[in-house]
């Protein structure tokens, strides 16, 4: 995000032949879908984050929500990007989660006729150790799956939840954030850089997955592409 997107495709470019765009702030792809066609990479898409909840109580801003992933699904088939990562909601208070959980469960169902409808498959993000979030567990892959929703592996949020071990043996992912921590908090460090065994990782998931470097800086992106290469099976 602190580069513009055309850049930051082209230092991404002459690395590796798959980026995900986040689309939102400068790099939203509702501005800046132009720029995708001037690069020969795939693409794999993560959705809004700062202003959509699919988990959203009210139900006005849920449905904004949905439509907003249904327009952002579109440009990921004109994109020919492969998946589109959707975090699955929060809440503000616990006297809300009820409601939220409903609202979420609405919003799944949603989403599950809305992939039918497109080439794009959806990914949900499981979440780190924020109590605000849903889907920090391994229980919720059973609704993803019953509505045929994909699952996206964050390596470091499981790592922090203490359950990346329970994730791996349970979760078909269709798609992986790569990067590190300590086990104590989100640090988005390089891959090799804390605690998380990537050979176990790597060889755990399937390989039909789509896999995505996330740390914090460029300069840990290119040390966690050497650190994983050796280890890819």
């Amino acid at each position: 995000m602190d580069r513009p997107l055309d850049e930051a495709l082209g230092l991404i470019s002459s690395r590796t032949d798959l980026a995900e765009i986040l689309s939102d702030g400068p790099h939203s792809l509702f501005l800046a879908e132009e720029t995708c066609y001037s690069f020969d990479l795939g693409y794999t898409v993560h959705a809004p984050v700062a202003d959509v909840n699919i988990a959203s109580e009210n139900e006005h801003l849920r449905r904004a929500t949905i439509r907003v992933l249904a327009d952002l699904a579109s440009v990921c088939d004109r994109i020919g990007a492969a998946r589109l990562v959707i975090h699955p909601g929060h809440i503000w208070g616990e006297e809300v989660r009820d409601a939220a959980r409903r609202a979420l469960d609405r919003s799944l169902d949603d989403l599950a006729a809305l992939q039918r409808e497109v080439s794009v498959r959806f990914a949900i993000e499981n979440m780190g150790a924020w109590d605000i979030c849903f889907f920090r567990e391994p229980g919720f892959l059973d609704r993803l799956a019953a509505l045929d929703l994909g699952f996206a592996l964050d390596v470091g949020h499981a790592h922090v939840n203490g359950n990346l071990e329970a994730f791996l043996e349970e979760g078909e992912a269709i798609h992986v954030h790569l990067h590190d921590n300590c086990g104590n908090r989100d640090d988005h460090l390089g891959c090799g850089e804390g605690k998380i065994d990537f050979l176990r990782v790597l060889q755990a998931v399937p390989r039909s997955a789509t896999k995505v470097v996330e740390p914090s800086s460029f300069q840990q992106y290119e040390r966690s592409l050497e650190h994983l290469r050796p280890l890819s099976p």
